[in-house]
């Protein structure tokens, strides 16, 4: 595991156009359970192949270029309440130059207004993120609010999530698809029960690096004893996690100490700033190389006169490369064609990767829909009934085995029924509880015969669960395809969210079970889960 701690060293001082037709593709689909999504499809083109520029080219032009081949990192912020996360990124992005003359003038004026009127009080940098009336009033977060900045070399999404234990569920969205999440401690305060929840959420859902950022070394006069201490304590916890990454960093987010620009308050500290470190740290999935997946969003056919023939699959390239030529699967069906164009709004391409949106055109008149996915037909890829996964329970009331869900996987939604809740996570301790198998095979077809063995998971709780599905869908371990394999457990009387889960093994097959049947049923109870 790689943790930096504090240092006594100071600082040193062309393409080929098919001959088929082609209509125009649609633009990419936002997913409203993917806040991500429209994230991914406005910087689609942006991390799509460009031409090189020549001499010839606008300067203009040629800067725009410039900026659309940046790199683009995904971040997450997360710690308990009151840590200083929004104060944080309102620092990153004023610092940064990211802040517009109005938006800052009206966080001025907020500002003023709090303070009673006072005109020469600094600008609270968090009401940048704070978005809700509600936020503000109370100085919390509570929804995830999405923050965009860049740097000449980099881009990034930022998701700034809430601190409190109820929102929990919120952190598990803003982190979904971060590539790094940045856990904030208050320096006063050290490693709280939120603080290892959101790190096990993190290592939960795959992040590969974690920015341990101490804030509020102000408070405690910038003492490197205090930061050594709870530097140590998160790296403990983390490596239980199996979380290999940990950068620590001491911040003040209020003064912008080590955020930036490098702090003189820390002569002790010999590390990047925060800055410095989202600039260098690699981005380690590179989806291109990943095996090829293509979730179908649409099947397209105009049947105009123009286009009488025509026959697309729509959709965005969740992972991989796919080429004219290439032979797919449709899955779960298994029917085979090969690709004979692929087209986009701006006109036909050979080649197409993620996370760009296109149309595929088939050989064959195959039967494909929304919700099958197409990948390479000489890989072996599990399609399957039987679900197992680890979720994060997000609705307020609990799961019930038996009970008639619906399945979002992909672009696909099967209706299933919850058969199990055999594993359920203790945060604080990181011991995986395993419950005694429930067979409700035989409710599957019944009305009104849930078990009452109490198998469940409240607000919050994170446990592995099986779940049988109506249909075949493809099941991709979410340790190799973070795109394909996520889902979702939802209502099918209101539509509201129950769970996000992970297909495949995670962090709960890892961790060794601390207890079996009555010893969890007596940790349940004390949990008041």
């Amino acid at each position: 595991m790689t943790t930096t701690l504090p240092s006594t060293t100071p600082p040193p001082t062309t393409s080929h156009a098919p001959s088929h037709p082609h209509p125009p593709a649609p633009s990419p689909e936002a997913n409203p359970q993917d806040p991500w999504s429209t994230v991914t499809a406005s910087v689609a083109e942006d991390l799509a192949v460009s031409p090189a520029v020549d001499s010839a080219v606008d300067p203009a032009e040629a800067e725009q270029a410039r900026h659309a081949q940046r790199d683009l990192l995904r971040l997450a912020t997360a710690g308990s309440v009151d840590d200083g996360k929004s104060t944080l990124i309102g620092r990153l992005l004023y610092d940064t130059k990211s802040v517009l003359a109005d938006q800052l003038s009206a966080v001025e004026r907020a500002t003023a207004a709090r303070g009673g009127g006072a005109g020469d009080l600094a600008p609270d940098l968090a009401l940048l993120t704070d978005g809700l009336r509600a936020e503000r009033e109370q100085g919390i977060t509570i929804d995830v609010a999405y923050r965009y900045f860049s740097t000449a070399t980099r881009a990034y999404v930022l998701a700034d999530t809430p601190g409190h234990v109820q929102y929990t569920r919120n952190m598990v969205t803003g982190a979904s698809t971060a590539e790094l999440a940045i856990v904030l401690v208050d320096a006063r305060k050290g490693v709280l029960e939120q603080t290892r929840r959101h790190a096990t959420v993190t290592a939960l859902l795959g992040v590969p690096h974690v920015v341990l950022a101490v804030n509020k070394m102000d408070l405690v006069d910038f003492d490197q004893t205090r930061f050594a201490a709870i530097a140590q304590e998160f790296a403990d916890h983390a490596s239980g996690l199996g979380i290999d990454d940990v950068q620590a960093v001491p911040v003040s987010a209020l003064d912008g100490d080590n955020v930036v620009e490098r702090s003189a308050r820390t002569p002790w500290y010999d590390g990047p700033t925060l800055l410095e470190h989202l600039e260098q740290v690699p981005v380690q999935r590179d989806v291109h190389a990943e095996a090829f997946r293509f979730p179908v969003q649409y099947v397209i056919r105009p049947r105009t006169s123009e286009h009488p023939d025509y026959r697309g699959y729509a959709g965005r390239v969740a992972a991989g490369t796919v080429r004219v030529g290439d032979e797919l699967a449709v899955l779960p069906s298994g029917r085979r064609s090969t690709v004979v164009g692929i087209d986009t709004f701006d006109g036909p391409l050979e080649l197409a990767h993620a996370p760009q949106s296109v149309t595929l055109r088939l050989a064959d008149d195959v039967d494909v829909s929304r919700g099958d996915v197409l990948a390479p037909a000489d890989q072996a890829v599990t399609t399957g009934l039987d679900l197992t996964g680890t979720v994060c329970w997000l609705a307020e009331r609990p799961s019930v085995l038996g009970a008639r869900l619906l399945v979002r996987i992909g672009t696909r939604t099967v209706r299933a029924l919850l058969r199990e809740v055999d594993a359920i996570l203790d945060v604080d301790t990181l011991g995986v509880h395993t419950l005694a198998s429930v067979d409700t095979a035989h409710v599957l077809d019944a009305v009104d015969t849930s078990p009452t063995v109490p198998r469940t998971l409240g607000l919050n709780a994170i446990g592995r669960v099986q779940v049988r599905l109506a249909e075949p869908v493809v099941l991709d371990d979410y340790a190799r395809h973070r795109r394909t394999g996520g889902f979702l457990l939802v209502d099918p009387v209101d539509g509201a969210t129950l769970a996000a889960g992970m297909v495949g093994p995670t962090l709960l097959d890892a961790l060794v079970p601390t207890s079996t049947d009555d010893e969890a049923g007596d940790w349940l109870a004390g949990a008041g889960i």
